[in-house]
């Protein structure tokens, strides 16, 4: 027969190797060594690549706009209309401090400024300093000196604001 002092050092041992089960299928917190290469060694985090000038220049997009959206192309004829009627109420566009435009980023009161960032496909994008295209940034759909039309990124800000249409407003008198 097996002496209790045994017993209760058997009994210890296998609560010990069930709790180091349960621990170590839980995946996370603390990691110990591994001398098997069953899992490859974690990839480095990719570094951010030099910001891309954009072919567009911010004092190119500074001045008074009229803004309307759309969301069916159909309606963009329609839509550059109704936003050259807001010069009544333009929007305007002004230059940052340090080489960017004074705008609005999604669901924002404050604007604040934002830069114009290129990319290696060649499209261009307005939003913060970062990544590009960034989810806060919008992507500058076309832009013929007279009218400009962006797209947010975000899929959600998208679909809300649709296709932002910014036609020039005539100077003042």
């Amino acid at each position: 027969m097996i002496s209790s002092a045994h017993a209760r050092t058997v009994a210890n041992l296998a609560v010990a190797s069930c709790l180091a089960l349960l621990l170590g299928a839980c995946g996370g917190g603390m990691s110990l060594p591994s001398f098997s290469s069953s899992s490859p060694p974690p990839e480095a985090e990719p570094g951010t690549a030099p910001e891309m000038p954009a072919s567009i220049r911010a004092d190119e997009i500074v001045g008074r706009w009229g803004l309307a959206s759309f969301q069916n192309p159909a309606d963009r004829a329609r839509t550059e209309a109704a936003a050259r009627a807001q010069c009544k109420n333009p929007y305007v566009i002004t230059a940052g401090s340090s080489g960017g435009v004074i705008m609005h980023l999604a669901d924002q009161a404050t604007p604040q400024e934002l830069r114009l960032k290129g990319s290696p496909s060649g499209k261009n994008y307005i939003g913060p300093a970062g990544p590009t295209p960034g989810e806060q940034d919008r992507e500058i759909v076309s832009f013929d000196g007279r009218v400009l039309i962006t797209r947010f990124i975000d899929k959600d800000a998208a679909t809300r604001y649709g296709n932002m249409v910014y036609v020039r407003c005539a100077p003042r008198a």
